[in-house]
């Protein structure tokens, strides 16, 4: 939930069309990586070339997603198993907002590990709540109480049908959204265009993602699955 991405089009095309042709293949498999049932130590890093595999560029769903510049994302941040910290049951979603992460907890104890943007301060959530809804290419619909903050966003109103999905749309490729007791919360897991908000605290309330890893999540999270986010360090 952010001001949107600039990116050109036309620029994008121009410069991504042949990373496309090679590496559509291998992000495909990358978003197929198996999940242990037995965990096997030590958990080894991804090569550069699994790293440049991860976040190439990719078409999904008519819409051109851009390769990441990983390398100037802290390394931490990268997506990579781990061993399990949060000490919850396999399935679950943690968001650990002060360390800037988010694990889906799998079987024989490791966990699927994101970096992530969350809200600024004055705007973050914490509790248990469940994904009551997944989305591809959401459209974003803005609440009335951030239109309150920023008039300008008002065409992108729920009575106005929102912004169209794509490649500038600030909730990217993917959008979870968050109930809590049978009510959406308004916050959301989401791809973002920003990578450059990985690691920080910058949106209104959300978690973000780059969009690569919000496609890996996606396939990872059913509905209903159960989500705790942490304002406290957990790890």
């Amino acid at each position: 939930m952010s001001t949107v991405c600039t990116l050109s089009r036309r620029t994008f095309l121009l410069g991504a069309t042949a990373a496309l042709a090679g590496c559509t293949t291998a992000q495909t498999a990358a978003l197929k990586a198996p999940v242990p049932q037995k965990v096997s130590y030590p958990i080894v890093p991804a090569s550069d070339e699994e790293l440049a595999a991860r976040y190439a560029a990719v078409e999904d769903g008519g819409h051109l997603i851009p390769a990441i510049p990983y390398r100037q994302i802290d390394p931490k941040y990268y997506r990579q198993r781990v061993k399990d910290p949060t000490g919850e049951p396999a399935g679950t979603v943690v968001v650990d907002t002060a360390s800037r992460f988010l694990y889906v907890v799998e079987p024989g104890g490791t966990a699927m590990r994101y970096g992530v943007g969350i809200g600024r301060d004055g705007f973050a959530w914490e509790g248990e709540g469940v994904i009551q809804w997944r989305q591809p290419w959401p459209r974003w619909k803005v609440p009335d109480d951030m239109i309150k903050r920023q008039p300008h966003l008002a065409r992108y109103s729920v009575e106005n049908g929102g912004m169209d999905p794509g490649i500038k749309n600030p909730l990217g490729a993917r959008a979870l959204y968050i109930f809590q007791n049978g009510k959406d919360t308004l916050y959301r897991l989401h791809g973002s265009p920003e990578w450059k908000s990985i690691g920080k605290a910058t949106s209104s309330g959300c978690v973000r993602l780059v969009n690569q890893d919000v496609l890996d999540l996606y396939k990872r999270v059913p509905y209903h699955a159960r989500i705790v986010v942490h304002q406290a360090a957990i790890a």
